[in-house]
């Protein structure tokens, strides 16, 4: 099917702009990142550091950094000890819509593809998160697909039955204007999770054929606007696979670091979602980003903003999962559905893409314990 040329403007109807130059920062420095130029010599140096400089931090995602796996493994485990101590949280996202307004290539929810479409009633919401809260889990992830479909107050009605179960409740739905964000929050929501997908701006409009996301600065100033509307922290990432992920990692890493220097109080957290097969989709070719070059760019995250929270998510399998809990990653995902709903009864809405671990809650909670970390199923108390 051909699309016809989209004039931007009929998407920016509404959307509030924010007065800040970080994009233009990010994306000049993103631009002139020549990651070939570092050699073995300055990855060395890096590593003697005990604070590192944005400069630094892209030495470490440099080709040359990885021959220095191992010490930065090392030295990674002895900063998330130190931060975090000998415990990791667990938490599961539960979809409870699928509805998508945008055309993204990538994506198994893009409007574009004959799939089961769903959302799930307050009642199937509530249940859902009863069987969820049966696991002992007290943290939640609430997912739309992006489509006003499922309005702020239909979002908002969620998050305050989340509130009767929940002491931590995140959301990754489609980005919001400042007043919708703080709506969310005096709803009960904590945390919001927005990922930029891929930091250049070329390749964003290339993947995004349709739809509100085709908006790049929207959509990356959509953490800020969480913050101002007083949500307590955002996560980032890019969707590696999709451009060059040495400079998207850099960019996302460059993105949060700037607002952590403009909003200090904001708690600061990374995801690191690769490309994955999805359903209807014949043709997905990502640029293939291997194990030891997702472990590289964690372990470059971890040096860089040691405070910051690291989540490894069910896209990856169980043993590399195991292998960076406690190392790098501070949270984990357990007993997932990509579906709309699915946690008890029969999804209403087929999954975004294919997850790798399948594991019960129980089954992670075993392993953390047999590595010798502590779980923990809420870090945050809601007063």
């Amino acid at each position: 099917m051909k699309l016809r040329e989209t004039n931007h403007m009929e998407y920016m109807e509404g959307m509030e702009v924010i007065a800040s130059d970080i994009m233009d920062r990010v994306l000049k420095a993103t631009k002139e990142y020549d990651y070939y130029k570092y050699t073995s010599v300055d990855v060395y140096s890096v590593l003697q550091k005990d604070a590192l400089t944005v400069d630094d931090f892209a030495a470490l995602l440099s080709p040359a950094a990885e021959d220095f796996l191992e010490v930065m493994a090392q030295k990674s485990k002895q900063e998330t000890a130190k931060h975090f101590g000998n415990s990791l949280c667990m938490f599961t996202p539960l979809y409870i819509s699928n509805y998508c307004e945008n055309y993204c290539v990538y994506c198994g929810f893009n409007c574009q593809n004959k799939i089961k479409r769903g959302k799930l009633s307050f009642a199937e919401i509530e249940h859902e998160m009863e069987v969820i809260a049966a696991t002992g889990l007290r943290e939640i992830l609430l997912l739309t697909g992006e489509s006003r479909k499922s309005d702020v107050e239909y979002i908002g009605e969620a998050v305050r039955l989340a509130t009767k179960y929940f002491t931590n409740i995140g959301i990754e739905i489609y980005p919001l204007n400042t007043d919708e964000y703080a709506y969310l929050h005096e709803c009960g929501a904590d945390f919001v999770s927005v990922y930029q997908e891929t930091y250049n701006p070329d390749k964003y409009e290339e993947l995004h054929l349709r739809g509100p996301k085709r908006i790049f600065p929207y959509r990356f100033y959509a953490q800020e606007r969480a913050i101002l509307g007083g949500m307590r922290g955002v996560a980032f990432g890019s969707l590696l696979g999709l451009d060059d992920f040495r400079k998207d990692a850099f960019a996302a890493g460059l993105h949060a670091m700037l607002l952590q220097q403009k909003y200090p109080q904001a708690e600061i957290s990374f995801s690191f979602p690769r490309l994955r097969p999805f359903i209807n989709n014949a043709d997905n070719n990502p640029n293939d980003v291997h194990e030891p070059q997702l472990l590289q760019v964690m372990l470059a995250y971890r040096l860089f903003m040691t405070y910051a929270g690291i989540t490894i998510s069910t896209r990856e399998r169980a043993g590399f999962r195991d292998k960076v809990a406690g190392m790098v990653a501070t949270k984990l995902s357990a007993g997932v559905k990509v579906s709309v709903g699915g946690h008890d009864e029969v999804s209403k809405g087929d999954e975004q893409f294919e997850i790798s671990d399948p594991r019960t809650v129980s089954e992670v909670k075993q392993m953390l314990k047999a590595r010798g970390l502590q779980t923990v199923y809420s870090d945050y108390i809601r007063v």
